[in-house]
């Protein structure tokens, strides 16, 4: 399917930081809740993600990954989602995307 750089535009992906991440045993696939820091503009989002294959809790802690902010919340078990961390997905095993250096969080992907 083709989208025009209008419906691109629309897409709000924003630079943020893993300040929290916890294990999320109440869903069904293995996933952690993670609380990301997206600056002064927006602050801090929550979301589960299902990056138990690939990273271990403290390897995530810092990182910088790009996340979509302006989904509807989605209920996930006992919390509300608040973003959506994209990743590239390989089956089960899903690798973040984040930024090739630290930069400013809040920064618009476009």
């Amino acid at each position: 399917m083709e989208i025009n750089w209008k419906d691109f535009q629309k897409i709000e992906m924003r630079v943020a930081t893993i300040i929290e991440v916890e294990d999320f045993p109440e869903v069904k696939n293995p996933a952690y809740k993670m609380h990301l820091d997206f600056g002064e503009e927006i602050g801090i989002k929550k979301t589960s993600a299902q990056l138990t294959k690939r990273y271990q809790k403290e390897n995530l802690l810092g990182k910088q990954v790009i996340a979509v902010v302006n989904f509807p919340k989605k209920q996930i078990a006992n919390i509300m989602s608040e973003c959506l961390v994209l990743g590239a997905v390989n089956g089960g095993d899903i690798t973040i995307i984040q930024p090739e250096a630290k930069i400013e969080n809040g920064l618009r992907i476009g």
